[in-house]
């Protein structure tokens, strides 16, 4: 029987620490979801002490997503394994996952500690995570520029502690595939308690190498990956999930291991990823890449009709795409759309299915045909729906070569007694798009700098869908949205307000809990 090697997505977490990658909390517990349904094992949340919307997000994942483990990183102290805990308690599987570093210049120049107090401060942390929490997971951070006798040391600490999950991160992606393979195996066996103990690695992507050295890892006797979707992360990213499951199940006679993902979901979770973050997958991107299975010169072509296995290692059903694409039109009905919602893999119910219905037969009417992109962008757009405290209700373009655009736009807003309120104001701008942003910052009055604006088709066609993708900042902190239309202005000015819509939510959610937070002060105060 093949070894089974545990899958610990990071998305919400490393992943989300990206630039310009932040979600906002229903975006992550639709992502949370997804990944469940993609059969990861491990979930990590979010840093729950980092600020009160991660916290809040985390217990939302907690309360509504089962299967998974769900985990809070932490670092080595009691503040943030206590808020790891409040974030992480109400899930079935709960786990605390702290750490520290461990490599001598990091300790020496950012925790300015010895080594003897840094091998205390973990054994503490992991303590008081075991007191709270039945799992606990003890990471060494920047363990490959380590010395291999000290991570034995803190491992075996660790581990008397409580400490059931060990991970060995290359936190600035340095190591070599051989070397990081020499490292985990020596730990596997050198380690008093590793046998009681899921050793687990987490690799960056600086060198390229995260997959490499991933799987290097688990031909050492590794038991868990960490890993995210699309390889998103900070700096150059994360070893990624579909990258290190595919190699795993193409090549599992190299291996001998399984994982329990359902590789058939793996296409649109990248892709849901992909739209939440406003993050793009290169097209030449491994297993979810526009051109992963496309096949352009004339050799490889006659080659893939005679039989696809000349030079496709892996099937696009496999990973979740569709080989032959059906064209729905306006008069085709509500069996044939849930069909083909099905077979895209995209599960929806109820209202939700009537809404997205109903929106793809306003679209039908613009279009033509309607083709697989166009149906997967209208349920991104679904799953990517945030509370709107700001709705669009219209606007009005004036614009040409020889005039100054302007545009007036009227937003809605619903008042604590559940009456609307109607906002509408007129701008000048350099563009229709432009005059339009204007507009909605004179109804929100906030200052917003736009960081990243994005506008892409679609489909082929001069009647395709335009996506548009956005990223604002205000006060350092960045929020994304996103929008779909045929016409790129309605598109982008949608995602300008989802953006917003999103950065009103969080910034409503943290005063709620610093309120709360200042009324139980003066509480205990009393």
């Amino acid at each position: 029987m093949a070894r089974k090697i545990a899958i610990f997505d990071t998305s919400l977490r490393d992943g989300e620490q990206a630039p310009g990658c932040s979600m906002g909390g229903i975006q992550k517990l639709e992502v949370a979801r997804r990944l469940a349904s993609l059969g990861v094992d491990v979930i990590e949340a979010g840093f729950a002490a980092s600020s009160p919307g991660d916290l809040a997000a985390i217990r939302e994942i907690a309360r509504n997503v089962e299967g998974p483990a769900i985990a809070s990183l932490a670092r080595a102290l009691d503040k943030d394994i206590d808020a790891a805990w409040e974030g992480v308690r109400l899930s079935k599987r709960p786990r605390i996952h702290t750490f520290i570093a461990t490599s001598p210049i990091h300790m020496e120049y950012k925790l300015k500690m010895s080594p003897d107090e840094v091998v205390e401060r973990a054994k503490a942390a992991v303590r008081h995570a075991r007191m709270l929490c039945p799992e606990v997971e003890f990471s060494a951070e920047d363990a490959s520029r380590s010395d291999p006798a000290f991570l034995v040391r803190v491992f075996e600490a660790v581990i008397a502690e409580g400490a059931s999950i060990i991970n060995v991160p290359d936190t600035v992606g340095y190591a070599l595939p051989e070397e990081f393979a020499a490292l985990i195996a020596m730990l596997k066996t050198g380690t008093r308690g590793m046998q009681n103990a899921v050793l687990s690695v987490h690799c960056h992507n600086d060198l390229g190498l995260a997959v490499a050295n991933t799987l290097a890892a688990v031909k050492a006797g590794a038991d868990q990956v960490e890993c995210t979707i699309n390889g998103i992360g900070e700096r150059a990213g994360n070893a990624a999930l579909e990258e290190i499951v595919m190699a795993l199940r193409t090549r599992g006679e190299a291996f001998g291991v399984e994982t329990g993902i359902d590789t058939t979901k793996i296409h649109g979770a990248s892709r849901l990823v992909a739209t939440v973050t406003g993050s793009r997958v290169q097209a030449n991107k491994a297993i979810v890449g526009e051109n992963a299975f496309a096949h352009e010169a004339g050799i490889h072509q006659h080659g893939v009709l005679a039989n696809a296995a000349t030079y496709e290692i892996m099937t696009p059903e496999s990973v979740g795409l569709p080989r032959s694409e059906m064209v729905l039109g306006k008069h085709s009905g509500r069996h044939a759309f849930d069909e083909r919602l099905n077979l895209l893999g995209v599960k929806v119910s109820g209202a939700e299915g009537d809404a997205l219905f109903a929106a793809f037969k306003d679209l039908a009417d613009r279009k033509k045909t309607v083709s697989d992109r166009d149906i997967e962008a209208l349920a991104l757009g679904s799953a990517n729906h945030e509370p709107e405290q700001w709705r669009l209700e219209r606007f009005v373009i004036n614009s040409g070569t020889s005039i100054t655009a302007t545009c007036a736009v009227r937003l809605v807003t619903v008042e604590t007694d559940g009456s609307e309120k109607v906002h509408e104001r007129v701008a000048v701008g350099d563009g229709p798009i432009d005059a339009g942003f204007k507009a909605i910052d004179k109804i929100v009055g906030r200052h917003l700098t736009l960081e990243d604006f994005q506008v892409q088709a679609v489909t082929g066609g001069k009647d395709a869908q335009g996506e548009a993708r956005i990223r604002i900042e205000s006060g350092g902190r960045r929020w994304n949205g996103s929008g779909l239309s045929t016409d790129v202005v309605e598109a982008s000015v949608r995602a300008y307000l989802g953006a917003i819509n999103v950065m009103e939510r969080e910034l409503k959610l943290e005063g709620s809990a610093a309120s709360a937070a200042s009324a139980a002060s003066v509480s205990k105060g009393a």
